[in-house]
This record gives C-alpha cells, structure tokens and sequence, in this order.
C-alpha cells in the first residue's frame, strides 16, 4: 500500500473462527496526481455484506468499489457531498445487481467511509461498522449504529453497556441496497483532527466481542499495523463469531493542518 507522508494507515481483514466466507470488503485510495491529492485528500472505506455467503461478499466489495470510483470521479469541492453522492450510487447498484441476479435479492452491506483532506476528517456512515476517533488516551465513537438494539439504545430502553451483548443486536434498519430512501448519516461540520490522533474503522466482528476501552488501548500502545494484528487475534480468542475487519489511520506530523 502505498501511502503519502502525514498519515501511518494499516488494514486487515480475517474470516473470523465461525464462518466461511469473509463477508466483508475496505480499501484505502489516494489520487495519484499533488493537485488531486490536495482536493480529494485520502479515502478509507469498510463495508460489512449480508445476504448469503456470494451476495454478502457482492455487496460489500460493490459497496467500496463505487464509493472509490465515485469520490475520484467527482467534480466536488466538498468532500462530503462527494461522499454522500458515493453511498447513493453504491445503494443503486446493489440494488441493480440483485435483481439482475435473482439468487441475490436481499443482498445488502453496511458501509463507513471517511475523507482526510489535510487534518480535516469528513465521514458517511449507513448500518453498524463504527468510526471511532483516539485522542490523548480516550476513545470516541464518531458513528452511530443504525439497528434495532440502537434505537433501543437512543430511546433508554437499554443501557450503552448491555447493547453488544443483545441478542438482536445484528439487525439492522438501514444497509446500503435495502430498501426505497437511502438516510447516509455524515459528519454536520468537518472534524478537526492534530497530530497524533488515530482513526479506527472496524465491523461489528471487531466491536461486539473487543470493548471500547481494550480498542483505545491497542491502538494508543502500538503502531497501526501491529494494532491490527492484536485486535484480530483478541477478536480471534473470544471465539470470532463474524468476520473482522478494521483500518487504522495515525495522523503524522507532517500532515498538513
């Protein structure tokens, strides 16, 4: 992978212990060209597949590849209406492919992609993968699930704690391919980040077996691909039930404010 200075950026993707295919699908882009670069900045994309074995892996390998494809090819000059823009093309074409392929339909995926353009973060968010932002040894989670144990969540009827323990907490209200209107959560204003931050994207593969505490430990301890490497085999240990994936960004010094 190759990265332009400013930015420390490791990924990895594992089957998990229970399942046989690896539903789940991230990249990392950057445009070759400085003037490019210095419009679009960097681009990381996670995506977590349901619907059968093929249609979950279809779904979230469309689901990154459009979201690439669609922020490099647009003439924006805000990266999160380029984002937005991405999320709705990708649901299209899910949509599209499932009905080309009967054997397909129901196929979905969750998706959260996030923009750096110098050390500002914009993001766009549908399903359950989660963004978090690591800053001077505390966590905060940027994205909010949409599911039916978060609604619970954001209604009071079950406390923060007890959601990834909820025996519905896989169902989900919103999925890029599912359904007519397509809501993309994003960020109201770009967050400013500074050096040293780390951003960590991860499907619930990760979140639901590691806590919030034992994620902002690894990543402040180690260095991103060594992170990545740690939280897998934790993930790992504690049975794997899904597949895992995550991607770590560490904002250098030399990115440029």
């Amino acid at each position: 992978m190759n990265v332009k200075p400013g930015v420390e950026v490791a990924g990895l993707s594992d089957v998990g212990c229970q399942r046989e295919n690896n539903e789940d699908s991230y990249l990392y882009w950057e445009p070759a060209g400085a003037k490019e670069f210095q419009r679009k900045g960097r681009l990381a994309v996670i995506a977590d597949g349901m619907g059968g074995h093929e249609g979950g892996q279809e779904a979230s390998r469309l689901a990154v590849e459009t979201v690439r494809e669609v922020y490099d090819q647009s003439f924006h000059d805000d990266p999160q209406a380029a984002l937005v823009d991405s999320f709705s093309t990708a649901h299209a074409r899910i949509q599209d492919y499932a009905e080309q392929h009967p054997a397909f339909q129901g196929m979905g995926t969750t998706c959260t992609a996030l923009a750096l353009c110098g050390r500002q973060l914009y993001f766009a968010h549908v399903g359950d993968s989660r963004l978090y932002l690591i800053r001077d040894a505390r966590i905060l989670r940027l994205t909010r699930d949409h599911s039916y144990v978060g609604r619970l969540v954001e209604s009071g009827i079950v406390r923060p704690e007890d959601a990834e323990k909820h025996p519905q907490r896989h169902i989900l209200t919103a999925a890029l391919g599912a359904g007519r209107e397509l809501a993309v959560d994003c960020a109201e204003q770009p967050v400013n980040l500074i050096e040293g931050d780390d951003l960590l994207l991860c499907t619930d593969g990760l979140w639901s077996v590691v806590t919030e505490a034992e994620l902002e430990a690894a990543v402040t301890a180690n260095p991103p691909a060594e992170c990545c490497d740690i939280l897998v085999k934790l993930a790992r240990q504690r049975g794997g039930p899904d597949n895992i994936t995550l991607q770590v960004l560490r904002i250098g010094a030399d990115s440029k404010p």
